[in-house]
């Protein structure tokens, strides 16, 4: 393995050591890390807009002194703006569209030192979860280029496992952090409701469906990272529960013997016998580790066919508005020749709920919230897996115009569990802890209370002691 390979693999918190020890500068890490995306990206496709000469100009000056000085870092072309470069949402209708202002995550994380080198693939407006939009070109992933690197924060997820960065911005509204951290076998935590903030431009999105965080190669990086960029924005609508002391603490600290729930099946679909065997592995790792584990599911009031009605009509919603606010952004009206099938489908749906019907679904996901925080009150940790599936072949949730909504029927019961904690705002990560027998990543996915983040870091962090995935590699090669 070459230098600039050794140097790609450390975690963002070694390299950051790195700067800080004078043993590298910061544009010889940026330097490096783009090295290594041109040689892979050809084959990845997880990097679509490149940030080179705005992060040699960033490099080559004084970065603010922070936790992770000098480290290559890139965003995901999607909610985040960084003043003066495109953000398209992987779609054609923004192909023009350039924001004058940096959101306020993005100023944060450039606050805490981050060189960003550029922005990630994401589908179309984020819908899916996998990463094929027709304007940018699928991303593919590491561990196999046929298969799907999962989405909607695929792009990010493809460029931490192949070690084009040790970590990327991501964001998750029904599990787009976490089912691309599954598929390619990295870490993915999704904070809860209102840790990071979205403004200046939003107070929340989809009625608080949407988290912002990042994908990560280390538990470290996370919490670290979260630290960082963490706590309410001016005008912010609501906020997190402020932790009792700074993540990057509880790495590393016992988590004492937890109460974690399992559950393997799910009720809209059939699991795949990997992703049982990754959570029953999980399960009796968590139990020799002298946690105390039960078979145990939530009761739900609502029938499941109404929270999943519920969702979709609020997430077609948040689709329209997205979509109207966009058109008006750009001065240019919706039309069904500018988007992919899929994405005019869920426009249409959207913008034929009434204010009733949507208010009446957010109070159907409301009371299902309340029915999992009265589990939570006997259970510190709910373990499921991650997805239904090991990463699936490229093209599996194709929408053609004879059937746009195919993709969507398909891809659904690919991620059960991950909505969940969308509408309850609950925490949740996926540990990558079990390779299948294809070499294919699946990972496990663990949901905390309520603005109980601390609990997850020290699991994981316990997890990733006694069995580590920092030392593997995919295969893929440029």
């Amino acid at each position: 393995m070459s230098e600039t390979d050794e140097l790609a693999f450390m975690d963002a918190t070694a390299q950051a050591e790195l700067v800080r020890s004078r043993e590298v500068t910061p544009l010889e890490l940026v330097d490096a890390a783009i090295e290594r995306i041109e040689r892979l990206n050809p084959v990845l496709n997880a990097v679509v807009t490149p940030m080179y000469e705005q992060a040699h100009e960033a490099a080559a000056e004084e970065l603010p002194q922070g936790p992770f000085t000098g480290v290559p870092f890139l965003l995901k072309d999607l909610i985040s703006s960084y003043a003066g470069v495109r953000m398209t949402a992987g779609s054609a209708f923004l192909r023009d569209y350039v924001p004058d202002h940096d959101s306020e995550l993005v100023r944060r994380q450039k606050r805490a030192g981050l060189v960003i080198l550029g922005k990630t693939n994401t589908p179309e407006f984020g819908i899916l979860g996998t990463t094929e939009p027709d304007f940018l070109g699928p991303c593919r992933n590491p561990w196999n280029t046929e298969r799907t690197t999962g989405g909607s924060s695929g792009g990010s997820a493809a460029a931490v496992a192949s070690g084009m960065v040790p970590m990327a911005h991501g964001n998750d509204g029904a599990g787009s952090l976490r089912i691309p951290a599954s598929c390619c076998g990295v870490f993915g935590l999704k904070p809860t409701r209102g840790r990071n903030p979205l403004g200046p431009d939003y107070g929340d999105l989809w009625s608080g469906l949407i988290a912002e965080h990042a994908i990560t190669r280390s538990v470290r990086d996370s919490a670290a990272l979260l630290d960082a960029t963490a706590g309410p924005d001016v005008g912010d609508p609501y906020w997190a529960p402020p932790p009792t002391r700074v993540f990057i603490k509880e790495v590393g600290t016992s988590p004492g013997r937890l109460r974690i729930a399992y559950s393997t099946a799910s009720l809209i679909g059939p699991i795949h016998p990997d992703c049982v065997s990754a959570v029953n592995n999980a399960a009796k790792l968590c139990a020799d580790l002298g946690h105390e584990v039960v078979e145990a599911t939530p009761a739900m009031t609502p029938a499941v066919e109404q929270v999943v009605q519920a969702f979709m009509t609020v997430h077609d919603a948040g689709v329209a508005a997205d979509i109207d606010a966009w058109g008006a952004a750009v001065g240019k009206k919706p039309r069904r020749e500018r988007f992919e099938p899929l994405t005019w489908a869920m426009y249409r749906m959207g913008r034929k709920y009434s204010a009733p019907e949507y208010l009446l679904a957010m109070n159907v996901l409301q009371r299902t919230a309340r029915d999992i925080a009265r589990f939570f009150a006997s259970y510190d940790v709910w373990l499921t897996p991650t997805l239904a599936e090991p990463p699936v072949p490229l093209g599996t949730f194709a929408s053609p115009p004879e059937n746009p909504l195919a993709g969507w029927y398909r891809s659904a019961p690919f991620a059960p569990f991950t909505p969940i904690c969308n509408f309850t705002g609950q925490p949740a990560m996926s540990v990558p802890l079990f390779w299948n027998g294809d070499g294919l990543p699946v990972g496990t996915h663990f949901i905390g209370r309520f603005g109980d983040e601390a609990t997850l870091f020290r699991l994981a962090a316990q997890l990733e002691q006694v069995r580590p995935w920092a030392a593997r590699r995919p295969p893929v090669r440029a």
